[in-house]
């Protein structure tokens, strides 16, 4: 993990809090509703998806595991009117024994790694479906700061991963020539993104200049990043080649 990763209590205490902002967004929503972020999901495909993740997450690390039994999470069938306290229960599980094992080396996709790795990662996820919950029924999202600086540096790592590519070839097109992209919150250090020949490399400093520049507050750059409000958002200033924004963009969806 990168030295600025909060403390896994803090991880897991998001966890939680994300999860229930994923719960409260899917509260009485139509479970055959899409879900316009994601386009090929409905609502419940939403809630399937991280709640089973979660589940799935939680027995590797239960386990001690070095290798996945399964690449995919089991499939599953819960009542809409039981989604609060599947979600939260397999949250809460999670959290618990992220932070008793942190330290436990177990398996990831990016080699054997401590077990805090799947907290951070179910976290994140998990705030960008929350996202993708509270835009499908016109609620308000919130994540605070840190969590939200958070989801982008690991965003960041992954896609900087020297493995990255060939987990997902399309990442590959993500090399470039020193053209660089800068994630410029009011306050605090940014992001400065740069594609190199060999691969994504990123720092954090609080420095303007760029090829292209996003401002905004840190959450608003964490929807924009990972493509659940345009560019074009209210919220988010944008100033430099947007040509080389929309590329990142179109390379990193998921």
């Amino acid at each position: 993990m990168d030295i600025s990763t909060p403390p896994v209590k803090r991880l897991a205490a998001g966890l939680r809090e994300q999860t229930a902002g994923l719960a409260a967004a899917v509260d009485g929503a139509d479970p055959s509703g899409r879900v316009p972020t994601c386009p090929e999901w409905t609502v419940r495909d939403l809630v399937d998806h991280v709640g089973a993740a979660h589940r799935w997450a939680l027995g590797l690390v239960e386990a001690r595991a070095t290798a996945p039994d399964s690449l995919a999470p089991p499939a599953v069938d819960v009542r809409p009117e039981d989604w609060a306290s599947w979600l939260n229960e397999g949250a809460a599980r999670l959290a618990e024994a992220g932070t008793r094992e942190a330290d436990t080396p177990v398996w990831t996709f990016l080699g054997t790694l401590p077990a805090a790795f799947w907290v951070r990662r179910m976290l994140h996820d998990t705030a960008v479906h929350h996202a993708d919950a509270a835009l499908a029924a016109g609620r308000p999202y919130a994540i605070a700061d840190d969590l939200a600086a958070d989801a982008i540096s690991e965003g960041l790592e992954l896609l900087s991963w020297p493995g990255a590519a060939q987990q997902r070839p399309s990442l590959a097109e993500l090399r470039g020539d020193g053209q660089t992209l800068r994630l410029r919150p009011p306050e605090g250090d940014g992001w400065l993104i740069t594609r190199t020949p060999d691969g994504v490399t990123w720092t954090r400093d609080r420095s303007e200049d760029a090829d292209v520049v996003l401002h905004g507050r840190i959450a608003d750059l964490l929807l924009v990043i990972t493509r659940r409000v345009p560019p074009q958002d209210p919220w988010v200033l944008v100033k430099g080649d947007t040509a080389l924004l929309a590329y990142w963009l179109e390379r990193t969806a998921f």
